[in-house]
């Protein structure tokens, strides 16, 4: 966690449970956007000890799937217009569904409209595959993620 908290009283939500499918109910080959949330859900925030989805972060309506493209879309809402942590928030995604899914998948990573000040810039940092991949050589970054995506705390 950081010292100097940006948002030091954050709105927490109480987790959902998890639902109990018998069987796929959307198609054999691939994943629904039910099965995108469950990965993600549980990734900690970066600078708070509870989850996206406890911050309300990420939900079930922010994941949409295209499946003649095979492509995923993932927008996050961060918790203030000004949060520095948008960025980590996206590589932890980004990794998170990296280890998740299939490699035909194209996934883009995007703050909510309007949810950042920033907007433009975060999108384009995290979904440009040069700038994420230096991102995660870096190992104080990739540690970060790595904790957030891991973490036992939660």
């Amino acid at each position: 966690m950081t010292l100097g908290l940006i948002n030091a009283n954050p709105v927490v939500q109480a987790k959902k449970e998890r639902l109990v499918r018998t069987q796929d109910q959307y198609r054999d080959d691939g994943v629904d956007p039910l099965d995108i949330y469950e990965y993600v859900r549980d990734i900690r925030d970066p600078e708070h000890p509870y989850t996206l989805e406890q911050l309300s972060v990420v939900s079930e309506e922010s994941v949409t799937i295209d499946d003649e493209l095979d492509r995923i879309l993932i927008t996050f809402t961060p918790t203030i217009q000004h949060c520095s942590m948008a960025n980590i928030i996206g590589l932890c995604l980004r990794a998170k569904l990296k280890e998740s899914l299939p490699l035909h998948y194209k996934v883009d990573i995007r703050v909510s409209p309007g949810s950042h000040a920033d907007e433009n810039g975060v999108n384009k940092q995290l979904n440009d595959k040069e700038r994420v991949a230096a991102a995660m050589e870096n190992p104080n970054l990739r540690q970060l993620v790595d904790e957030c995506i891991y973490s036992d705390e939660i």
